[in-house]
């Protein structure tokens, strides 16, 4: 994207976790074998020409993604060990954001990167991994501790890459006359459960702990440090807005109603000539969406995906609510289960089914009225590792829970994912708050 508009690239956060030799040197060569794998599990599904697709500056092409997920482990695993890089001309060109690291091909210009060729880059993954596993099963303890969490940062930011490869692609398939179906396999039937009437959970508020503890399992950085906040009463809806819902607010003249929208997100409906959420067209009173299995008529009672923050905010107000803070999202959030479809599976829209509050991981990422900023008492990284939280933290908001797309371990109630409100490439969802009086 353009203007200081970001991918989730661009958020690559960092693992924070306390520093021990106790590495099972094994199960991380196995889970980065498995990682980098999947990577190009999902690559192999496009031609060498679908790979080069980049529709628009806030995308990349899948070619760029296997790429730039390779020159990070190279960069940071490998080169300071005194490694010598497999091309030098690769930091030029598969460097993402990093500042300090050097120049950079122009966001929205890597599809002019013709060469190398996606076979190309298929051996340069090839070469780096050997290389990184060498490198895991030959370091001394102490080392390994610390190669280790570079690997595992490494590792999850390929997974957030794996999840870019699917949004990316989506987006470029959906501008194709002929609609291609990125898998064609996971056509999904029309729901048939019987829609499930909304309700709303209360909380109390009070004081509660948000965010991740300094140890144990993995985090990104920005999840930390663990900290107090006051929430006022508050109930949430334990369903998302389905997409019956949004062919009412269609219907009713939603998006030509300025008084269900801030000032800023009126002046971009009308600016874009927005009519509905993307992927979303209205036929004969039905919706017709676009995913990954292709183009398909929507059940009315499945969840609403791919929508900006500006309509979000716009549709919970037409439904006489709001948006909940990323506050009182996590706190409504610990102890659900981590329901969801997530990578790998069909990739459709979970429906809702329990108690409770429902819907919260693996179905969209969940707008939040919160802007995005860094946690009282956060400290960046130095150098390049640090640049790609911390200079970010402005003009964005907070999306919660993670998508049908996203991968199982990057699922959690501290997660936080932030985009420009005008985003709406991403299967994004909205989940009604409403204040408690008395």
């Amino acid at each position: 994207m353009v203007g200081g508009v970001q991918h989730v690239e661009t958020q690559r956060n960092h693992v924070v976790r306390s520093a021990t030799p106790d590495v099972d040197r094994d199960a991380l060569v196995e889970r980065f074998i498995a990682v980098r794998r999947r990577t190009e599990e999902l690559a192999a599904r496009l031609t060498a020409e679908d790979q080069m697709l980049q529709s628009l500056p806030a995308t990349s092409p899948t070619k760029w993604h296997r790429a730039h997920t390779t020159w990070f482990f190279e960069e940071n695993v490998l080169v300071p060990s005194g490694a010598p890089y497999v091309d030098e001309r690769f930091r030029l060109l598969f460097n993402a954001h990093d500042d300090n690291v050097g120049p950079r091909q122009p966001r929205p210009r890597r599809a002019l990167v013709s060469r190398p060729d996606a076979q190309a880059i298929a051996a340069y993954r090839q070469q780096i991994d050997s290389r990184v596993v060498e490198r895991l099963r030959t370091a001394r303890a102490l080392d390994l501790a610390r190669v280790a969490r570079l690997v595992e940062l490494g590792l999850a930011h390929e997974e957030q890459h794996q999840e870019l490869i699917l949004t990316d692609i989506l987006h470029a398939f959906s501008l194709s006359p002929l609609k291609p179906a990125y898998a064609p396999s996971a056509i999904v039937e029309a729901m048939t459960e019987t829609p499930m009437e909304r309700s709303f959970q209360r909380f109390a508020g009070g004081v509660s702990e948000i965010g991740a503890d300094a140890g144990g399992a993995f985090v990104f950085d920005n999840e930390r440090p663990k900290h107090h906040v006051f929430l006022e009463p508050f109930e949430l809806g334990t369903t998302l807005v389905t997409v019956g819902e949004a062919l009412g607010f269609i219907a009713d003249g939603g998006y030509r109603s300025p008084s269900l929208w801030l000032s800023d997100a009126y002046d971009w409906v009308q600016a874009n000539a927005i009519e509905s959420p993307t992927y979303l067209r209205v036929e004969g009173g039905r919706a017709v969406v676009f995913g990954l299995e292709g183009e398909r008529v929507a059940h009315p009672a499945e969840p609403l995906l791919f929508m900006s923050w500006y309509e979000a905010d716009a549709i919970a107000r037409y439904l006489g609510a709001r948006l909940p803070t990323e506050a009182e999202w996590e706190h409504a959030a610990h102890g659900v289960s981590h329901e969801g479809h997530f990578l790998g599976g069909a990739f459709h829209p979970h429906p809702p089914s329990g108690t409770g509050v429902m819907q919260m991981f693996g179905t969209g990422w969940e707008w939040t009225s919160s802007g995005y900023e860094a946690y009282p008492g956060y400290m960046p990284f130095p150098g390049a590792l640090g640049e790609s939280h911390g200079k970010f933290a402005a003009n964005e908001r907070v999306l919660r829970g993670g998508s049908l797309f996203t991968p199982p371990g990057h699922v959690r109630p501290t997660y936080r994912a932030f985009w420009p409100p005008e985003t709406r490439i991403q299967a994004s969802a909205i989940r009604l708050a409403r204040n408690v009086s008395g």
